[in-house]
């Protein structure tokens, strides 16, 4: 069975967690072919996402020219599906925030796909995250593509469900995942009831090589480690206030901000003016092997989000044997437990942050080694790769024989 991964940008330093889906699912017999809508040129650090670039198909690389070219064939070779499209184009162009010229850049992406899946014998496209590549997806399959599926991750997907054309998706696909059971809440607000059988939740994996080999030590780091790209649904700009609290109360910790992004000038300036330049140091966008170092050297993850689907960097700390110190928002809750592997703290609350920070420094070595072995026994319950991915493929399958 040859199956197709659709994706807006791929490969990508912040979304590792789609090219460890693909390669599991490969290991489970299926071949992939790797389709991107943009990110020929994409800067790239990771040995494996440069492996994997060379893989992937890019559908704006040959330019506007060569999807207008694709746009008209499709209109001559298909007149009917075309307008079908075309129609549905329309529709789904009339409630979005986004001008009707961009979906018709989709209809024109589709088109260039639909038969390149032809050619390479697809039956199933799999498009990641319920945005721009969900209705790429959904416009190939009323262009005579194959059955096709998305998986959404959130928090985008449930911040503007109507304008994204979310209810629609869901209907016309063969079926949806959701990376979490908040997750599939969401989507079943979105979705009519004869739907929600259509909704299945698959989660994120951590790869056996990421963590093997680490054998859990008595830490007496007194650095905490944030992952993820700055920017102000992870609240970082709110960890710089906690930090500033711990170091009122005279307190010695250091903080690894890992990641870059639209937020680093207003982290720094507020670094600056805190005078907290000596404790906190921010790495820009590193690789995954120095992600894996980073968080090794760290006493916990901290992750003060304000939106969320359920972070992969969370499940990897914990598959490094880490406790997480995080928020109460959307499936967060699901993988950490207060007390038993990290802490958890209403979002926004600064002074809350600070104090989950100080408890951790303040725990004895042993006790953060045995809540260290506790995050590992549960993500690696709920997130083994290989299992999730065979619950993916099953899926696949499955849509196939629907047909």
């Amino acid at each position: 069975m040859r199956i197709a991964y659709l994706v807006n940008q791929y490969p990508k330093v912040s979304h590792s967690f789609i090219r460890r889906e693909i390669l599991a699912i490969e290991r489970q017999g299926l071949e992939v072919l790797r389709i991107s809508i943009r990110g020929q040129d994409t800067q790239l650090w990771d040995e494996e996402d440069l492996s994997e670039q060379k893989k992937t198909h890019y559908v704006l690389k040959q330019g506007a020219l060569a999807l207008g070219t694709a746009l008209l064939r499709m209109l001559f070779v298909r007149p009917l599906r075309f307008l079908k499209a075309l129609a549905l184009t329309l529709r789904m162009g009339r409630h979005s925030e986004r001008p009707l010229l961009v979906h018709l850049v989709y209809l024109a992406e589709a088109c260039q796909i639909q038969p390149n899946l032809s050619r390479h014998a697809v039956t199933h496209l799999h498009a990641h995250f319920g945005t721009n590549s969900a209705e790429v997806a959904m416009l190939v399959h009323v262009l005579g593509g194959p059955p096709w599926s998305f998986t959404v991750h959130g928090p985008e997907e449930f911040d503007k469900p109507h304008f994204i054309g979310l209810p629609e998706k869901i209907r016309r696909s063969a079926f949806v995942v959701a990376i979490s059971s908040f997750g599939r809440s969401q989507l079943f607000r979105n979705a009519d009831h004869q739907h929600w059988s259509k909704v299945h939740v698959v989660h994120c994996g951590v790869e056996p090589d990421f963590y093997s080999g680490v054998t859990q030590v008595i830490s007496t780091s007194r650095t905490f480690v944030c992952v993820g790209r700055l920017c102000e649904q992870k609240g970082q700009l709110l960890l710089i206030d906690a930090t500033k609290l711990l170091a009122e109360r005279g307190v010695d910790f250091d903080l690894v901000l890992a990641g870059d992004g639209e937020d680093r000038f207003a982290i720094e300036n507020l670094i600056k003016q805190y005078g907290l330049e000596s404790r906190i140091r921010i790495t820009g966008w590193i690789s995954r092997s120095r992600v894996r170092d980073e968080i090794l050297a760290s006493r916990a993850l901290v992750l003060p989000s304000f939106a969320e689907g359920l972070p992969v960097v969370i499940m990897e700390a914990m598959a490094l044997r880490r406790p997480v110190i995080s928020t109460y928002v959307a499936g967060i809750p699901e993988l950490v437990l207060p007390g038993i592997n990290g802490w958890l703290i209403p979002a926004g609350e600064a002074a809350a942050l600070a104090d989950a920070m100080l408890e951790c420094l303040e725990k004895a070595p042993s006790a953060i080694t045995h809540m260290g072995d506790s995050a590992f026994a549960e993500v690696f319950r709920r997130h083994d790769i290989d299992l999730e991915a065979a619950k993916l493929a099953e899926l696949f399958k499955l849509s196939l024989e629907e047909v």
